[in-house]
């Protein structure tokens, strides 16, 4: 693939992809145009065997690439157009996904001011160089963004609070601190570029980069990290200004004087990004759909377009931000990052250059267990999978019984509708499955099964987990699950790496059908607080307040919840959900009665007082035995409660 324009150049030299930003008059700033052809060229060179590795560089030397072309989107904002924005920004995602997931190896060579979409090209691929010149930031708070194309990924990864530094005040990176925070890989003198570009295009060999790095220089940051690490380590906005306020050196000083000229806003929104990202697993897709949350409400709802305004367009230097710097309303930064209704980033399937792949027998292929085996599938992993029903699944084996699917498996994983058919398909493959495999429990059960049937794996040298999982069968089909994991350490160490395909956070619960236990008191809370805001819809109604603007008052102010923001149950309020579609279950209400029945007997058998969780049960009961909610979402609750008065 050969491409000449004004703005990038792309072509074959020998052994290599050639992609050339071609713009330096612009500090080479990456145009929609620009993205489209580079995601064209790679796509192209995948299959190519000609196409050893490729290299990314730039003309000039003031800048590699220094942000995206964003005068473009002020002027649609300023219109009332977003789309043009919002497309620029999904295809450029999908764009850095293809580069930090690419299968042959990628040189990106960073000289100069190296910021924002500058970050997404070089930041992510295999071969990251840097030279003296180089100064990379994430400066998007200071325009109303986030550090995005998944720069908020690299800014979490960086030791201790340098992401909260790095990310806050926009501070740039010469090669030494680029190195120490993970922006980069090697230190080469500019000097041996051209040189060490030629060799990698006649050889195709990467090898020649590390030949050609020299020692990484003094790294400032690293020498205040203690310091940063200090003032930086709040969970809120307000905790870092505070903690910048009461110190007395010079350093806080400037931080602080930086920290003012951002958006409040687009700070607390990055800190927030940074804290999810180490709670759940690193990840490059999830990184980006998480950032687009943001970028896709930045025009109307954010400060994008009054941070453009006073840095590029008038050029005044004084915002007129929405919050103050010590005022930011957590509910504020909660609505920027809520899941976004009809738009979902979609990513290249490069699935068959994966690696590593396990031997992975899947018992139980219903709505929960199919989507689960599917994206191990899809990831590259063998995967056979038994169900009682006949099923067929792209990608999954089929096996005549549990115990087929579960010989010589590196790893077997349940997914059962109770704890005494989890016992008995536990018996029956136990025996069958080799030593040191995992045997992964995602049903929901009740703790004594669940630690009686961890109890035999160990016995037959297994390593057992009991995982139970969050997020409905949305969740399995979109790998967004949450495991809640009990049991052996090592276990979950192996069994990680499925559990990052499957889902976008797993926790370690301890030991033993403690994972069970953490399953029940989250559902336990989730039936409560959905009976609470299906009430809360149905007295809106009577009271004649649109559904509308409840919702956008209770979903960024105290009454905020997961059953509210995420799944809400009023049709056409919030991002999709079952009550879109005639609350046909992603999570039954069976189900809900289900687990509640076991949160009621484990509060039996612990001692505990539930009221409230006895109460959810109770109308759970009647909802699914004696009204019309067998078979239909938890969240049916709500058209329940509007046919109803109070007698």
């Amino acid at each position: 693939m050969t491409a000449e324009t004004t703005e990038i150049s792309i072509r074959r030299e020998g052994r290599a992809g050639r992609i050339t930003l071609t713009r330096p008059k612009a500090l080479n700033a990456l145009s929609h145009a620009m993205c489209l052809a580079i995601e064209a060229a790679l796509l192209d060179w995948l299959d190519d065997p000609e196409v050893a590795l490729v290299l990314i560089d730039a003309e000039g030397e003031r800048a590699f690439c220094a942000g995206g072309d964003i005068t473009a989107m002020y002027d649609e904002g300023r219109r009332g157009a977003y789309e043009g924005a919002r497309q620029f920004w999904r295809d450029e995602y999908r764009m850095n996904a293809l580069l930090a997931e690419y299968p042959k190896p990628i040189a990106a060579f960073a000289q100069g001011f190296t910021m924002g979409g500058g970050v997404g090209l070089a930041g992510h691929v295999s071969h990251r160089i840097v030279g003296d010149s180089t100064q990379i930031a994430m400066p998007e708070c200071g325009i109303g963004l986030v550090p995005d194309v998944g720069g908020s990924l690299l800014l979490a990864r960086a030791p201790g609070r340098l992401g909260e530094y790095l990310g806050l005040t926009a501070a740039r990176m010469g090669p030494g601190d680029a190195l120490h925070c993970g922006f980069a890989d090697h230190y080469i003198p500019e000097t041996a570029w051209e040189t060490l570009k030629t060799t990698l295009a006649e050889t195709g060999d990467p090898e020649a980069i590390a030949a050609a790095a020299r020692p990484a220089p003094e790294s400032p940051l690293a020498t205040q990290q203690a310091e940063i690490d200090a003032l930086f380590s709040g969970e809120r906005l307000i905790d870092i200004v505070n903690a910048l306020k009461a110190s007395e050196t010079e350093f806080a000083a400037a931080a602080l004087k930086a920290l003012s000229r951002n958006a409040p806003l687009s700070m607390a929104v990055t800190l927030e990004m940074l804290h999810r990202h180490r709670a759940g697993s690193l990840d490059i897709r999830k990184a980006l759909a998480l950032e687009y949350r943001f970028t896709h409400r930045a025009l109307p709802e954010g400060d994008f377009l009054e941070g453009v305004r006073a840095q590029v367009i008038d050029k005044d230097r004084a915002p007129k931000w929405q919050h103050a710097l010590d005022a930011v309303p957590l509910a504020a930064a909660a609505k920027m990052l809520q899941p976004v209704r009809d738009a979902e980033l979609a990513f290249h399937d490069l699935s068959a250059q994966e690696t590593h792949a396990m031997k992975i027998g899947f018992i139980g292929l219903g709505n929960m267990g199919g989507p689960m085996a599917q994206n191990l599938a899809k990831a590259g992993h063998d995967v056979t999978g038994f169900d009682t029903q006949t099923v067929t699944l792209d990608g999954v084996a089929t096996a005549a019984s549990a115990t087929e699917a579960a010989r010589d498996a590196d790893v077997v994983i349940t997914m059962l509708p109770n704890g005494e058919i989890l016992k008995s398909v536990a018996a029956e493959v136990i025996p069958a499955m080799k030593a040191g495999a995992v045997f992964l429990d995602c049903s929901t059960v009740d703790v004594d099964s669940a630690r009686a049937v961890a109890a035999d794996a160990a016995a037959a040298g297994l390593l057992p987990l009991d995982a139970p999982v969050s997020g409905g069968t949305g969740g399995a089909q979109a790998g967004t699950l949450t495991f809640m994991v009990g049991g052996d350490a090592a276990g979950f160490e192996t069994a990680k790496p499925l559990f990052d395909i499957m889902g976008s956070k797993s926790v370690h619960c301890g030991a033993s059908g403690n994972g069970q236990a953490a399953k029940i008191c989250n559902n336990m809370i989730l039936g409560v607080t959905m009976i609470a805001t299906c009430e809360a819809f149905a007295l809106a109604d009577k009271l004649g307040l649109d559904r509308q603007a409840m919702f956008d008052v209770v979903s960024t102010s105290s009454g905020q919840s997961w059953s509210m923001n995420t799944y809400c149950p009023a049709p056409g309020i919030g991002p999709k959900s079952p009550a879109d579609n005639d609350y046909k279950p992603g999570f039954a209400a069976d189900l809900m009665l289900k687990d509640l029945r076991l949160a009621r007997a484990a509060a039996e058998g612990a001692d505990a007082d539930t009221p409230m969780g006895q109460a959810a049960m109770a109308l759970y009961a009647r909802f699914v035995e004696e009204e019309d909610g067998a078979g239909r979402d938890f969240s049916a609750m709500l058209p329940r409660f509007e046919a109803r008065g109070r007698g």
